[in-house]
Order: structure tokens, then sequence, then C-alpha cells
């Protein structure tokens, strides 16, 4: 036989193959350690268990994956079309539907014995699986690329204006698109049934300097393990989150460190009111320095502290009314 022993040789393959994945998934966990580590967690009130509505800046979103609002209260309300609890196969993004989907499949059959197409007999059914992910992982990244650069707005004229448009918000030169950050309460769109849940609020441009100036002291005082000051800009299940994500480096002697923070395009997704609170999703994309530390030796463990990455995520904000805003939900773009 060619290869006498290519089944013990394939099993140790698959095995350090998932050893691999898992230390690439450690290290991007570590690589995004901003504030929230790039999850989707917190309350939107009676919208929590909803997709909030898309925006230029943001197209889509991912479902909460830890939210104190108990689901069957949220669901009460009528629930939006296309809106899903969370869940592995479920989750929004890349790794999300028809990928997580593949993936699983293609997991499923390496521990049976079959692939996508083939059986994984020999070493070479082991390599063709392995190419067949690797293919599909990069027709879907640039089939999410395209299409995310399709939603991104262009501008004429060279330089991008100010990524929040006061002059539309305070009605010089066209009307305010609905959606735009500043253009006022976001109108319902199809499919997403903004309404009956709540009532539209109309926002004041000191709401949104308001969302802006949080989104920088939020990323500042997770950089300096102030619990303290992250109690004054969040709500306390948000709070709660952030202290557990902050005792967790704390423990491993590592501290994360987030610089440069600057918006860079927001629109506002959602704004209502429910009982005797007022909510405000809005989508913003803003860039960062964000690398991870080993706090005995100052040395880099994660990222890049020369270069500057980019996030999208949808932050909602609660108030009571007319009250102070504060940060209640973030969740992935």
């Amino acid at each position: 036989m060619l290869f006498p022993r290519s089944r013990p040789f394939a099993l140790r393959l698959m095995i350090g193959a998932l050893f691999v994945a898992a230390g690439v998934l450690v290290a991007t966990d570590f690589a995004e350690a901003r504030a929230g580590r790039s999850g989707s967690f917190g309350s939107r009130g009676t919208r929590s268990y909803s997709t909030p509505a898309p925006t230029p800046t943001a197209p889509t979103a991912q479902p909460l994956q830890r939210s104190a609002t108990p689901q069957n209260q949220a669901a009460t309300a009528a629930r939006a079309p296309g809106a899903q609890p969370g869940g592995f196969f479920n989750r929004g993004g890349f790794m999300g539907g028809l990928m997580g989907g593949l993936l699983g499949a293609g997991l499923f059959g390496l521990l049976m014995g079959s692939g996508f197409f083939s059986g994984l007999g020999s070493l070479s059914g082991i390599l063709g699986l392995l190419l067949q992910v690797a293919l599909i992982f990069i027709v879907v990244r640039l089939v999410m690329g395209w299409l995310r650069s399709r939603n991104q707005p262009s501008y004429a004229g060279g330089a991008r204006p100010d990524p929040i448009n006061r002059d539309a918000m305070n009605g010089a030169g066209p009307g305010p698109q609905p959606g735009a950050m500043g253009g006022g309460t976001a109108a319902p769109r199809a499919g997403f049934g903004t309404a009956p849940r709540g009532k539209p609020l109309k926002l004041e441009g000191s709401d949104f300097d308001t969302f802006e100036r949080t989104l920088t002291e939020v990323q500042a005082a997770y950089s300096r393990a102030d619990k303290a000051a992250l109690s004054t800009l969040l709500t306390p299940e948000m709070a709660g989150y952030m202290a557990e994500e902050l005792d967790e480096l704390a423990r491993d002697g590592l501290e994360n460190r987030v610089t440069d923070v600057k918006l860079l395009q927001g629109d506002l997704s959602e704004a209502w009111s429910e009982g005797d609170a007022e909510y405000a999703t809005v989508a913003m994309r803003y860039e960062l320095k964000d690398v991870t530390l080993d706090k005995a030796t100052g040395r880099v463990v994660q990222g890049d502290p020369d270069r500057l990455e980019q996030a999208v995520e949808f932050w909602t904000f609660a108030r009571p009314p007319r009250g102070q805003w504060k940060l209640s939900a973030i969740q992935q773009g």
C-alpha cells in the first residue's frame, strides 16, 4: 500500500487541525479585546430579540447572545419578521447561517468518516475536505465583502462629511434621510416592524453628541479597567458583563489597551420610548488601536500598537425620559 498507516496519520492530522483552529479562535478573542470583546449582549427593552433596522453603516446585525431580558417577555410584543433568537446556527455575520451550516456539515463528516462529497478513509480525503472548506471560506468572504461595499455610501468631492450630519439634522440643506445619524426619528422599514413596540422618539443634536462621546469614554474606561467610570456610562447589566471581562483579563495577567478611538460614520437605526424608558440604537463604524499586553512585562500579546483597526457595531442607549443616556447593548454589525 502507498500509505500503509494512512488512517492513524489522518487521525493525528485531524486532531492537530482542531488544536490549530482552537488556537486561532483564542488569538481572535484577544486581538479584539476592546470593550465587549466583539460580542453581542445587553438589552433593548421589548426589541431585545428583534434585529435592529439596517443602515448604510451596518446593513446587518447579530442577535444578542446574552441578555437579562427574558425572551418570553420580549416575545409578548410583535416580533420583527426575520428576527431570530441566539444560537450557534442563528448567529449573524460570516460564521452564521450558510457558512456555519457548511462548516458544521464538514466537521460532522470529518468525525463520521465522510466529507462534503467523498469519504475520508485516506489522507487525500482529509486534504480534499480542507481544500473544500478553504475554497468555500474564500468565496463567501468575497461575496460578503462585495455586499458590504455595495452598502457603503459614496461621497462626491473627495473628503467625506462629518460622521454625524448635524446640518441635515437641523433642517439645513436637503431633508434628512431616514435612519441617518442626526436625522431625527428613524422611519419604520419594511420587514422590521418597528411599531407598535413603543412610540417613535425624536432625538436632539445633544443626544448624538452624547453617543459619540460615550463611544470614546467607554473604550477609555475599559482600557483603564476603571469599573467605577464604566458604571456611570453603562446600565447595571452592561457594567456587570464588562466587569466579568476585566476580571478575566486580570486573572490571566493581561490588560487591554485601546487608543485613538475615532468615529468614522454613524447612522440612527431606531429610536423609541416604552414605559418609563427611552431607547436609541445607532450603527457606528469607528477606528481604534487595540492591543493586549502582559501586565508584568508590558509585552504585546496580541494586536499591533501601530496599526489602526475598524469595527462596525450597533450600540443601544437607554435612559429615563430626558435623563442620562447609558449604554445598554452592543451588537456586532
